[in-house]
């Protein structure tokens, strides 16, 4: 059944935009939203722990949360038998949008939040502005990957992997 359903999602066109589901484009941004998480907390984490400033820690972040959204994702296609190379391709096909819309809100968020960028590994208020910017991002992002997902890119492009 789970094959069915991903076989019959592989290859969209613009006209089957108003045929793919919320439930597919939230599935698609939770498995953004997974890779974004894990860099975001470890990002956040390691330049807080280690005394950085707000805009060395962000960065850092915000390039853990491709390489790990990235990751999940190469991780799927390889275990589908392609090649590293054309791996990498369709990861960076499927996420790179994805993941640029999440960091953009989560991150936006976060910054505009008052006292966000200040606050310590040990404040409430650091691990709620980042519970509720990821929040954020997925409500946002989801739209988004319907609309890629409908036009054949985006999660659509991993699902003719799956098996």
């Amino acid at each position: 059944m789970q094959h069915d359903a991903h076989t019959e999602h592989a290859h969209h066109t613009p006209a089957d935009h108003g045929r793919v589901s919320w439930a597919m484009a939230a599935q698609a941004t939770l498995h953004c939203l997974t890779g974004c998480a894990i860099g975001e907390v470890l990002g956040m984490v390691i330049g807080t722990a280690l005394g950085w400033g707000n805009v060395p820690t962000m960065v850092l972040a915000i390039v853990l949360a491709f390489f790990f959204g990235y990751s999940l994702t190469l991780r799927g296609v390889l275990r589908a038998g392609v090649d590293f190379r054309t791996a990498v391709r369709v990861a960076l096909a499927a996420d790179t949008l994805s993941i640029a819309v999440m960091e953009l809100i989560d991150n936006g968020v976060i910054v505009l939040w008052p006292g966000a960028m200040d606050a310590e590994l040990a404040d409430a208020l650091f691990w709620g502005a980042l519970g509720i910017s990821l929040a954020v991002a997925f409500v946002v992002t989801t739209p988004v990957n319907r609309w890629m997902i409908g036009r054949g890119k985006g999660h659509a492009v991993v699902h003719q992997y799956h098996h």
